[in-house]
């Protein structure tokens, strides 16, 4: 982690200040281009009074550009016959000890033209703007590149022919790179020995009179007396100052130095890798800035004062805020959190040691509550029960992980759901978000435990399920292929994501399973749909599992589409394979969702009928700009419109018995995209279906967590005569829970960790839960949702008729209608002796 950011400094001097125009006898004389950041820029006054910095500025023109690509306003003055150094932030402590002002943008390199300006007025220039020279302006030591020029003695005024040829052989003697021995003191003259990087008196002595971090902090956003040079002595509560470390320390004042104003933090960050340890008293000479909105000092001296120094006591924080900005008054000092929170979010983990906590778990907005109002106000509050837990690493892909101890693996995971206690550490802020670092191991307690398998009723007679199994695509179907445009990128990524999925697919136990983000390649034997029903037949050791071929060679123009797979000894498709696109319903636009795909079965025990429709409606990150669909702000994302039209569609076909199979009992599943009180599905629910997951798994339910909060995106929804047929509904937490370190991939892994962070088995095999419904299917003849007299008299009215293969009235599926149907129906009557009332 860099941190950046502009000193201000306001130079005092004895002498009087002359306060004048631009100035003619102020001039460049040593520009300093070392290795890194050591950059410097001397500027000399020739004339016998001082001159005031205000007004004057320093502009860099990068790689030939005729705009400015970075301004410094200039502070402080300019002693009569004295210098004054410009130098980068982060230039080494030489080049500091020498400057009267510090700025830690990026600057030039050897090919970038620098003016001195007063106003619009060009006082001075290096380089010519408007022209990139390659690398360097000159040549050998006596260039721009990684070297330093110092102004020759007979030139007395600047060069304000800005865009002319330029070359510094005429005007200025070349030194090697890193040279730094004569900065701050041209022609014998000096800069007050730059006032050590703007420190002026500051003392280094401890004990001396110094500035309170509180006064630092301030009780705003940005510390009062940023640009400002100061002088603290405090305590070292956290350091981080390790290989891979952020690089600093923090420091706080003792109880007794507090000022009781609990605006103001009494703590503040350090950048600076001198040696410090947990409970040394330091002194700290320095500049305040504001970097990223984290207010620090960026130091010229660390002194040790005192070790083994009682800590200030940690301030106790709790969520969730008062306002977003609450935290502000803490940064920088040791916090600890008596609270128990939870784990929401584990994205970041892998990548960046980052944890997403709140208390409770947070919901998607329009998951709990309607969109607009409602779900705006739901999102607020959700934003003040946050808190990032983050592992002070500057490291990329750190390894080990250290959350949770002793470290992230398949084995050890961190889900969200899980707990931590007795959170201890220090406040900081970066990237737009305060984070915690902690100073003591968290405790994360598991108490979101992995399951093993699904819930299941167990009297079902026919078991659907629903899964994304996340780009799951095959390569050319013999082990080649790779990469594909998504999915894995190598043939042993691909091994270890089949691996995963069909752990999953064993796992849900489920009878028929529509399936998401298949590989669009059709249904030959070398598809990505026949290959995982053929790893899924080898992992049960049958030959049971099959797949619905609908007889093209792909499915709509997607690269993804939806599939089914089924067990043909637990139900058998009948009718024809229907599929829903524009062609078929004009609300439909195939082009952003994905084709439907609806399929009817007979369940072999019981032989109730099932058409079952798979879905995969457009995405909220994608747009719909060119329908004019765009995110109106009301918590529905991108393309609503898209996918309620999409809904309307779907319940108007289902309607019209698309699979040619006369029953009523319907089931709509898959990723709709839509949580559950989103317009797409309010516009299913009042055609008469019922949202089963929230029937069963209630406001809590959910099978995705995005930005650390939870909903449900993957849905089923019953028709009013199948869903008193439904006994259950459940998403299997395999995966929206777990960490996306534990997937397949092999990218952002050190080679140890593609071994422990894997494993073949059901977790984090995609990034959707799946959802299981349990069903006890009847033979409803009349379709009034039961089963009784009535339905009997229609078997007994048709007696001795030879039943097709879509016949519901021949129960027992012998090819006649007989009294053997009417005793088997008996047998199914959901009231006492087959009444009707």
């Amino acid at each position: 982690m860099e941190f950046l950011g502009l000193k201000k400094l306001t130079l005092a001097f004895a002498c009087v200040i002359a306060s004048v125009g631009a100035s003619a006898d102020l001039y460049f004389s040593e520009y300093v281009e070392g290795s890194s950041n050591n950059k410097a820029l001397e500027i000399y006054n020739n004339s016998n009074s001082a001159v005031n910095l205000s007004g004057y500025k320093v502009e860099m023109y990068f790689n030939g550009s005729t705009s400015v690509g970075l301004t410094i306003n200039l502070t402080g003055s300019v002693p009569a016959q004295g210098t004054f150094v410009l130098a980068h932030a982060s230039a080494n402590s030489t080049i500091l000890a020498s400057a009267n002002q510090t700025n830690s943008a990026s600057w030039y390199n050897g090919d970038d033209a620098i003016l001195l300006k007063n106003g619009s007025t060009i006082i001075d220039s290096i380089g010519q703007v408007g022209v990139d020279p390659g690398t360097e302006w000159g040549t050998g030591l006596t260039s721009t590149a990684d070297n330093t020029l110092r102004r020759k003695t007979s030139i007395t005024t600047g060069r304000t022919a800005a865009t002319s040829s330029f070359d510094p052989s005429l005007e200025w003697d070349g030194f090697a790179t890193d040279t730094f021995d004569n900065l701050g003191t041209y022609q014998g003259s000096n800069n007050g020995s730059g006032n050590g990087n703007g420190s002026g008196n500051q003392s280094n002595a401890c004990g001396a009179a110094s500035t309170l971090i509180s006064a630092i902090q301030g009780s705003g956003s940005a510390s009062p007396l940023a640009g400002s040079n100061v002088s603290v002595e405090a305590i070292v509560v956290a350091s981080f100052q390790a290989s891979g470390q952020i690089g600093g320390f923090f420091l706080q004042e003792p109880d007794n130095l507090a000022d009781n104003n609990p605006a103001t933090s009494e703590g503040i960050y350090v950048a600076s890798t001198t040696p410090v340890s947990v409970g040394d008293k330091v002194r700290v000479n320095g500049t305040v800035a504001e970097t990223f909105d984290l207010t620090q000092i960026t130091p010229t001296s660390v002194s040790v004062c005192a070790s083994n120094q009682p800590l200030p006591t940690a301030t106790a924080i709790a969520l969730p805020l008062a306002t977003v900005n609450d935290f502000e008054a803490v940064e920088g000092m040791l916090v600890t959190v008596p609270q128990t929170l939870t784990v929401n979010e584990t994205y970041g983990l892998g990548r960046y040691g980052q944890v997403l906590l709140a208390d409770g778990r947070l919901p998607q907005p329009t998951n709990v509550v309607s969109p607009g109002a409602a779900a705006i106000a739901q999102q607020a509050q959700n934003n003040l029960n946050k808190l990032l837990l983050d592992d002070a690493s500057n490291v990329q892909n750190p390894d080990p992980v250290i959350f949770p101890a002793p470290g992230l693996s398949a084995t050890n995971p961190l889900r969200s759901g899980d707990t931590v206690t007795g959170l201890t550490g220090v406040m900081t802020y970066d990237f737009g978000a305060y984070r915690l670092l902690p100073t003591l191991t968290p405790n994360f307690v598991k108490t979101n435990t992995r399951t093993t398998a699904p819930k299941i009723a167990a009297n079902a007679n026919l078991k659907v399920a629903s899964f994304n199994v996340l780009n799951f695509f095959n390569g050319n179907g013999v082990g080649g292929g790779f990469p594909t445009a998504r999915g894995a990128n190598t043939a042993m990524e691909f091994a270890r994501q089949k691996a995963k999925i069909v752990s999953a697919l064993v796992g849900l136990n489920a009878d028929v399973i529509g399936l998401l983000e298949l590989e669009n390649d059709g249904y030959d034997t070398y598809s990505a749909i026949a290959e995982l029903t053929a790893a899924l037949n080898t992992a049960t050791g049958s030959n049971q599992w099959t797949y619905i071929n609908p007889g093209l060679s792909k499915v709509g123009t997607d690269e993804i589409a939806v599939g089914m797979i089924y067990r043909k000894d637990r139900a058998t498709a009948i009718g024809q394979t229907a599929i829903l696109d524009s062609s078929v319903e004009p609300l439909f636009i195939d082009t952003k969702n994905r084709p439907t795909l609806a399929q009817s079965f007979r369940a072999t025990q019981g032989r109730g009928v099932i058409t079952i429709a798979i879905n995969h409606l457009k995405s909220k990150g994608s747009d719909c700009n060119d329908l004019g669909d765009m995110d109106t702000g009301d918590g529905q994302g991108n393309c609503n419109i898209t996918r309620t039209n999409a809904a309307q569609a779907l319940v108007s076909w289902l309607s019209r018995k698309p699979t040619g199979v006369n029953d009523g009992d319907f089931l709509i599943i898959g990723d709709l995209n839509s949580y559950a009180k989103e317009d797409p599905i309010s516009k299913i629910t009042n055609a008469g279906y019922t949202d089963l997951i929230q029937k069963f798994g209630g406001a809590g339910a959910y099978s995705y967590v995005f930005d650390g909060q939870a909903g449900y995106l993957d849905h089923g929804l019953a028709s009013k005569s199948l869903a008193a047929q439904v006994l259950d509904a459940a998403d299997w937490h395999i995966n929206a829970d777990e960490p996306i370190s534990l997937d397949y991939n092999t990218e952002f892994k050190s080679a140890a960790q593609i071994n422990s962070f894997y494993a073949s088995d059901a977790y984090r095999s995609s990034d959707h839960d799946p959802l299981v419904i349990s069903l006890k299917l009847i033979t409803d003849l009349d379709g009034d949702g039961d089963v009784d007299s009535d339905d009997i008299k229609i078997v007994t009215n048709a007696l001795n008729t030879v039943a097709s293969a879509l016949d519901q009235r021949d129960v027992n599926g012998d090819g006649i209608i007989n009294a053997l149907d009417a005793r088997a129906l008996t047998l199914q009557c959901t009231r006492p002796a087959c009444a009707t009332k």
